[in-house]
């Protein structure tokens, strides 16, 4: 007898099946995450150096717009690296 989580695996499993990556698709998202982590970790030193120096200078407006550039760009970095990988695991179909 199946326990209700293998059950409801099952149907979910039915409902949108799991797809199976190739070696080299692994590969090219695992790039892809390596690629986006250093270009988001570029964007944050570039920008925390930037907010350091208008902390320094009693510069509050400039700080926050700072801050908010630098969610943005995360943000965008984010969108922009699960599209390409979402393109990858497309083309395993």
């Amino acid at each position: 007898m199946k326990s209700a989580y293998e059950l409801a695996m099952e149907r979910l499993e039915k409902q949108s099946p799991s797809l199976k990556l190739t070696e080299d698709q692994r590969s090219q998202l695992a790039e892809l995450d390596s690629l986006y982590k250093s270009k988001m970790a570029e964007k944050q030193l570039l920008l925390a150096e930037e907010i350091r120096r208008e902390q320094a200078a009693g510069k509050l407006s400039e700080v926050e717009k700072l801050q908010q550039q630098l969610a943005s760009e995360l943000r965008r970095l984010t969108e922009e690296c699960e599209s390409k990988k979402e393109n990858v695991r497309r083309s395993a179909t």
